[in-house]
């Protein structure tokens, strides 16, 4: 399983990601509701921030549709509820892990961050993202790159954090704030 799960990934496993993204290339990229949130996710497990958002723009697209076919592809409520006949809540939620797979993932043996930050995202910040293991991440970035991160855990222990093609292991003391942007300039 690509996701959520790490029997596939494109590091480990790279030959099955390309088996699974030529199968989500041939499903294409429309739906309503929670498909939308799968394949965001996914692709975002792929690596390609761009198909992600793609997806993910779809999704947000406003819609007065209260028709059960949905012909025009569901989208949005303008009440911000997913439009998926009549309403599923896994689709907003599902939405959102998928955005949070763009910016982190640690599902491998690392935490890694902005593995699939789409080109137009070129500046933002998240704060309080947890990945595997209740490490909680800050994170900042300008032009595509890291400016400012740091990370918690209120147990302390090893993490490893990859950005680009660098990894690097730190050991995070319980309950302390380690910065890490400078170790990956």
């Amino acid at each position: 399983m690509l996701y959520p799960g790490n029997e596939i990934t494109v590091y480990k496993t790279p030959a099955l990601a390309n088996a699974v993204k030529k199968s989500l290339e041939a499903r294409g990229d429309g739906g309503v509701g929670w498909t939308f949130a799968w394949k965001i996710a996914l692709w975002a497990r792929l690596h390609d921030g761009d198909r992600a958002l793609s997806i993910l723009n779809n999704h947000l697209r406003p819609t007065n549709d209260m028709d059960t076919k949905y012909d025009s592809g569901g989208g949005t409520y303008y009440n911000m509820f997913d439009a998926f006949p009549p309403f599923q809540i896994d689709g907003n939620f599902g939405v959102i892990a998928g955005m949070a797979e763009m910016l982190l993932q640690s599902h491998e043996d690392f935490i890694e961050l902005l593995p699939a930050v789409p080109k137009t995202w070129k500046d933002g910040h998240i704060k309080g993202l947890v990945a595997r293991g209740n490490f909680v991440v800050d994170l900042q970035w300008k032009n595509g790159k890291i400016v400012s991160g740091f990370i918690k855990n209120k147990t302390g222990g090893k993490c490893k954090i990859k950005y680009g093609d660098k990894i690097l292991e730190f050991n995070i003391q319980a309950g302390k704030t380690l910065g890490f942007a400078q170790s990956f300039k």
